[in-house]
């Protein structure tokens, strides 16, 4: 889960409390088929069932724009999935969304191919919700346009050049199959955001001359402790998968791409290089890979700049915002946050009222639950609908960053895509049994990034 976002408590809707258990695969299950009483019933199944995986579901659920009802859930942890399961089925019965929870013990599987028994549970047309790190994004998303079935997964989408590669052909083959994808960019469903970025194309604040975004507070996912020993290696990198390269990205894929994209979105365009830079601080008995505060300079083809200033240390000068300047004005991209997004643009650089140009009127709606409605409503009238083209060059832009401050080079938008080093070439091979992509050192802990000592990979 993503620490810091004013979304916080309702992406914490399952709380795993206690240490997870790795659990073996149900092997020899047949997998059942479900019908739907109704033909325009929309099943989904849930891939990856930790607190994104329940917070999607429920937000799914909650769309009004026909029936949908949930009938498979799969996970590598036994009580993940339970507690995600049990979780949801109350909120059915408490008439959140009734009658919308059909999970019985049969189609609740776990596993690494778990994933594959959940989506054999629906029919063409249904939607499986990818969930899970994102390491293991492009064989779920491969698996389920082989079964013919929309999607809906979660950022970042990929964490490398391979991955990204390999995403974005996946992307063509759905496209030609007329499979909708959405991807849990939500800023881009904000209705706020909407009117904001139309205000800038019709030049409200001039042409933008730079963009600059924040994310910094405390230490949140990501600092983590050595292996207690209860886990397996395997099973411990998948379970703290922000302090992971290979599983994640890392914080600052998990944590800073919303922020990117809502930026190179404005801008409307991708930045073609960057350089940045980021240290760790205070780690103590921390293992993971993440640096603690990251600086990044985007560059677009123009030669405008965006600046992304990233930091999780404790004591620190707290802000999560997005701006956007122009030539002639201000806009507020985010405000504290992705929702509400309270946009507003400005005559000239100073925020003050007696400055105001507009701002988007208050409340908003939840745009948690809009990514969904648009989603649904493209699926049923079957307008054209793929973010996943959108969703791999935004996870690249920010691999471009980390590369930038993890190497200590300027890394190109061209150099990322092309990149070689794969974190976890072997993913989609993965069982219950396997080694873990990556090894600690004799002292216990995992290599780190070292700026200009290690230039061409991150580790």
């Amino acid at each position: 889960m993503t620490g810091g976002d004013s979304r916080e408590t309702r992406r914490e809707f399952l709380k795993v409390t206690g240490r997870l258990a790795a659990a073996s695969a149900l092997a020899g299950v047949v997998t059942p088929r479900v019908h739907a009483a109704e033909q325009n019933t929309i099943q989904l199944a849930l891939i990856g069932c930790g607190s994104r995986g329940a917070g999607a579901a429920t937000d799914a659920l909650s769309v009004g724009n026909g029936p949908i009802k949930l009938v498979a859930m799969a996970d590598i942890f036994q009580n993940r999935l339970e507690g995600s399961c049990n979780r949801l089925s109350n909120a059915a019965q408490r008439k959140e969304f009734p009658g919308a929870v059909d999970v019985p013990k049969d189609r609740q599987f776990v596993g690494f191919d778990a994933y594959k028994k959940a989506m054999d549970c629906l029919k063409p047309g249904d939607v499986a919700i990818l969930t899970t790190p994102p390491a293991f994004r492009w064989p779920h998303y491969k698996y389920a346009i082989e079964k013919g079935l929309h999607v809906f997964m979660e950022k970042p989408v990929t964490v490398d050049g391979p991955t990204t590669r390999r995403m974005l052909a996946l992307a063509e083959e759905a496209k030609k199959k007329n499979l909708k994808a959405g991807v849990g960019l939500v800023v881009r469903h904000c209705r706020a955001r909407q009117a904001l970025h139309q205000r800038i194309r019709d030049g409200e604040i001039g042409d933008i001359v730079a963009l600059r975004s924040y994310r910094m507070h405390g230490p949140v996912a990501g600092y983590t402790g050595p292996n207690g020993g209860q886990l397996s290696e395997l099973m411990y990198q998948v379970q703290k998968f922000h302090a992971f390269l290979w599983a994640s990205g890392g914080t600052f894929s998990d944590f800073y791409i919303h922020f990117i994209d809502e930026c190179c979105w404005m801008k409307d365009g991708w930045p073609i290089k960057a350089q940045a830079n980021g240290g760790r601080h205070f780690r103590g008995e921390q293992i993971d890979q993440n640096f603690d505060n990251y600086s990044v300079e985007y560059t677009f083809a123009d030669g405008v700049k965006l600046f992304l200033f990233g930091r999780s240390i404790e004591g620190c000068y707290r802000e999560v915002a997005s701006y956007v300047h122009g030539t002639k004005g201000l806009g507020i991209i985010s405000t504290s946050g992705h929702t509400p997004g309270r946009c507003r643009t400005y005559k000239g650089h100073n925020i003050a009222k007696n400055k105001m140009l507009w701002r988007f009127p208050q409340p908003e709606a939840n745009p948690y639950e809009l990514e969904w409605a648009d989603l649904i409503e493209a699926i049923r009238q079957d307008k054209p609908y793929n973010e996943v083209e959108r969703g791999a060059k935004a996870s690249l832009v920010t691999s471009m960053g980390r590369m930038a401050a993890h190497t200590g080079r300027v890394i190109t938008f061209d150099e990322m895509l092309n990149c070689e080093h794969e974190f976890a070439p072997d993913v989609d091979k993965l069982t219950m049994n396997s080694p873990a992509p990556l090894l600690a050192g004799p002292d216990g802990k995992y290599p780190v990034p070292q700026p200009g000592v290690v230039t061409d990979r991150e580790y």
